[in-house]
C-alpha cells in the first residue's frame, strides 16, 4: 500500500504546534510575572476617580503615587495581587494569539510577504479568538486587583482567591457572568494584537531586511518597542471601557452602574473628560515594552534552542 506523503509532514506540523504552545506559555508566564506590578497599578490608575465628576475633590494621581499606596498599605506583595489568574489567561490567551497568527500568516503565505494591512488583519482575528476565550481568567485577574482599594479602606476584599471569584461570581451573575465586559475585552484585544503582532512582524523583518540588524536581541528589543507603542494608542481606549465593565458587580437590587460598553464610555467622556479613555497610558506601555521584550526575547530563544525557525 502507496503511504500517503502528507503523513510525516502532519505529525511533524502537529509535534511543531505542541512546541510553540509550551514555549508561547512558559514566555509568557516568565514575562507576566516580571512586568505585573506595572498592568496592577495600570488598572488602579484606571478605576481612580471612577463616575466621579470632574469638579469633585478626588485627588489627582500618578502611577507612581498608585503603586507607592499599595507598597505602604499592603507591602510589596500587594503588588501582585491577582497574578494566579493573570498566570492563568495567558495560559489560552497567549498559546492561541500566537501561534494562531503565525499559523494564519503562513497559511496565506510562506515567504512571509505580506502586507502590514494583512498582518493586521490576521493578528486581530487571532487576538479575538484567543481573549473570547481567556476572557473569564482575565474577569477574575480584574475583579481580585480591584479588591486592593477595598483593602484599602479598611474593608473585606470581595474574593478570597481566583477560584472564589469564579465560583461567586457563576453564583450571583450566572454563567454568564464570566463573559461580562466581553465585547470591549474582544475589541481590545482585536487592536491590540493588530497593533502588537503585525507591528513586531512588521518590525523585525523591517530592521533585518534593511541590515539595522541581525535576527538577534537588538531586532527583537526594536521591534517590541515599536509594536507596543502601536499597539498601547489604539487600544487604550478599549481598556479603559473593558477594565471598569468587568471591574462591576451586580448589586444586591441588581443594579449595574454601566448598562454596556458604550453608556461606559458615553459616561466616561461626559463626567471625567475625553482625555479618562487614555487613562494609565504610560503605565500601559511602560507594561506593553518590557512585557514584548521579555516574552520575544524569551521565545525566540526557547525557539532557538527547541530548533525552531525564527518566528
Amino acid at each position: 500500500m502507496k503511504e500517503s506523503v502528507h503523513g510525516p509532514d502532519d505529525t511533524q506540523n502537529r509535534n511543531g504546534t505542541r512546541i510553540k504552545i509550551l514555549l508561547t506559555s512558559l514566555s509568557a508566564m516568565v514575562a507576566e510575572t516580571s512586568t505585573f506590578p506595572i498592568d496592577l497599578t495600570k488598572t488602579r490608575l484606571q478605576l481612580h476617580g471612577e463616575s466621579q465628576s470632574l469638579s469633585s475633590s478626588t485627588r489627582p494621581t500618578n502611577a507612581f503615587r498608585v503603586a507607592s499606596e499599595i507598597v505602604r498599605e499592603q507591602g510589596v506583595l500587594g503588588l501582585y495581587k491577582g497574578l494566579s489568574p493573570a498566570i492563568l489567561r495567558h495560559l489560552f490567551y497567549t498559546p492561541i494569539r500566537i501561534v494562531g497568527y503565525e499559523n494564519l500568516r503562513n497559511s496565506v503565505s510562506t515567504d512571509g510577504s505580506l502586507s502590514l494591512s494583512s498582518k493586521a488583519l490576521v493578528g486581530g482575528i487571532s487576538g479575538v479568538i484567543a481573549q473570547f476565550v481567556a476572557s473569564p481568567a482575565d474577569l477574575v485577574k480584574v475583579r481580585m486587583q480591584a479588591d486592593g482599594r477595598l483593602v484599602s479602606r479598611g474593608l473585606q476584599p470581595r474574593y478570597k482567591g481566583p477560584f472564589d471569584a469564579l465560583k461567586k461570581i457563576v453564583a450571583m451573575e450566572g454563567l454568564g457572568g464570566l463573559w461580562k465586559g466581553v465585547f470591549p475585552n474582544v475589541q481590545r484585544a482585536f487592536l491590540v494584537n493588530m497593533g502588537e503582532l503585525a507591528c513586531y512582524d512588521h518590525a523585525k523583518r523591517f530592521v533585518i531586511n534593511n541590515q539595522i540588524s541581525d535576527d538577534n536581541i537588538y531586532a527583537h528589543t526594536l521591534a517590541s518597542i515599536m509594536s507596543g507603542l502601536s499597539a498601547t494608542t489604539l487600544s487604550c481606549p478599549a481598556d479603559v471601557v473593558k477594565t471598569r465593565m468587568m471591574n462591576q458587580a451586580v448589586g444586591k437590587e441588581g443594579n449595574v452602574m454601566y448598562k454596556n460598553s458604550y453608556d461606559c464610555l458615553v459616561k466616561t467622556v461626559k463626567i471625567e473628560g475625553l482625555t479618562a479613555l487614555w487613562k494609565g497610558f504610560f503605565p500601559t506601555w511602560a507594561r506593553l515594552g518590557p512585557w514584548q521584550f521579555v516574552f520575544w526575547v524569551s521565545y525566540e530563544k526557547f525557539r532557538q534552542i527547541a530548533g525552531l525557525s525564527s518566528f
